[in-house]
């Protein structure tokens, strides 16, 4: 295997990994950024063997092994815990050989959450919350954080350092909260599954428009959270919502890996379990009670396209009336955004032009691509071809994912080619 094939396969496996090999050395060491730096250093191992060695058959359980290896040594040197290290001592290397197999088979979900439920602690801003937890779960970058949340690559560097430093300082414990302390630590740990999955569902950057094993653990954990938290509405909502758009996923993009629009896609592919599990989530949710929630009602929105046979079947106007819900409880200019759209689908493309141009000004989008691939999809409806073309071209200058921009070029070389059309 080519060197390249091999970073490639190692950047692969530790997006898939990561978090659960800094969950497992979390709880050996108790210390999270120690925890990360002992997962990078396996990292870095499995480059300098795997060219030679090749790709193990199990390369998460490699890791994992690797990983505790070190671990161990560094309790060892430290003369820490020695109780602790002598009985991990004994369990790795009273074996001549890894047991790989074992090595991944350990049940290390509730590790994943406790990593969760530590990066989300009070202590931490909330923002530092949701970037160190973006960062420890996902394996995501500094970068791609940066643009999940709108904000520069320094401040998010500069959240996820102090971050983990609080952490260690404060000493705070590896564990699932009970109680009042877990209802209000709830909030910021939904927001970072959230994110989670929409990295998945759609990547920021990298060569792929979706990364399915994102949207996979992003939902493996909304289901664990919905099982320990059964009177939370909210999690049920956002368990919902994340059902409902992961049952898209296989439509999403064409045998080329190019992305595939809402209203383009072939609807006999969208997973009909997963929107049969949402509309579920999404019931009980709404049986609990209460003024429904931001995920609530994102998932409600979800539910009219998952159930509309067809796109002229969408029921645009509930659409429409769930996003002004949806604003005045959670606003945000992305909210406008997407209402935008949703009344442009009603009342025709000049009110969503007019919608958007009001929020050509906002700081926050300035760098964000879909204001102007939205307001390019508005002014092409209008017959506003050349205008519309520029738009494209420059959301395509401000994405960084590969297939993202192909789909934005492609659109704005269309209306060239509708301009001219007689």
């Amino acid at each position: 295997m080519r060197s390249l094939d091999i970073h490639r396969t190692v950047d692969a496996v530790w997006r898939m990994e990561s978090a659960r090999l800094i969950g497992v050395l979390t709880r050996m060491v108790r210390d999270v950024g120690l925890a990360e730096d002992l997962a990078q250093d396996a990292l870095v191992a499995a480059l300098e063997h795997w060219p030679e060695s090749g790709v193990p058959d199990n390369p998460g359980a490699w890791l994992m092994t690797t990983a505790k290896r070190r671990a161990i040594d560094l309790l060892r040197r430290k003369k820490v815990l020695e109780r602790k290290y002598e009985t991990l001592g004994r369990d790795v290397e009273s074996q001549p050989e890894p047991d790989f197999d074992s090595a991944a088979g350990e049940d290390i979900g509730d590790d994943v959450l406790r990593l969760i439920f530590m990066a989300c602690h009070p202590i931490l801003s909330a923002e530092a919350r949701v970037a160190l937890t973006l960062r420890l779960l996902g394996g995501l970058t500094t970068g791609e954080i940066a643009r999940a949340f709108l904000v520069p690559e320094a401040t998010v560097a500069q959240r996820i350092v102090r971050a983990k430093r609080t952490l260690s300082a404060a000493r705070v414990p590896f564990e699932v909260p009970e109680g009042t302390e877990r209802t209000g630590r709830l909030s910021s740990v939904l927001e970072v599954i959230y994110l989670v999955f929409n990295e998945g569902y759609s990547a920021t950057s990298g060569d792929d428009w979706v990364r399915p094993t994102l949207c996979e653990e992003a939902l493996r954990l909304g289901r664990i959270l919905a099982e320990l938290t059964p009177g939370e509405p909210e999690v049920h909502g956002l368990v919902a919502l994340m059902e409902l758009q992961a049952s898209r996923l296989r439509a999403r993009i064409g045998p080329r890996g190019e992305p595939i629009l809402l209203a383009d896609q072939h609807r006999a592919l969208w997973d009909q379990l997963l929107i049969h599990r949402g509309v579920s989530a999404l019931e009980r949710a709404r049986k609990l009670g209460g003024t429904l929630g931001r995920y609530t009602l994102q998932a409600s929105i979800a539910a009219c396209h998952a159930q509309a046979r067809t796109p002229e079947e969408t029921d645009w106007t509930r659409i429409a009336a769930l996003y002004d819900a949806l604003a005045q409880i959670a606003p945000s200019p992305v909210v406008e955004l997407n209402r935008a759209v949703a009344l442009a689908m009603v009342f025709g493309p000049a009110v969503g032009l007019e919608l958007v141009d009001a929020l050509m000004s906002e700081p926050s989008l300035k760098g964000y691509h879909l204001l102007p691939s939205v307001r390019g999809d508005f002014l092409a409806k209008l017959g506003r071809f050349d205008e519309a073309r520029l738009e494209f071209e420059r959301a395509a200058s401000l994405t960084d994912n590969l297939r993202e921009r192909e789909m934005l070029l492609e659109r704005a070389a269309a209306c060239l080619h509708d301009e001219e059309a007689p």
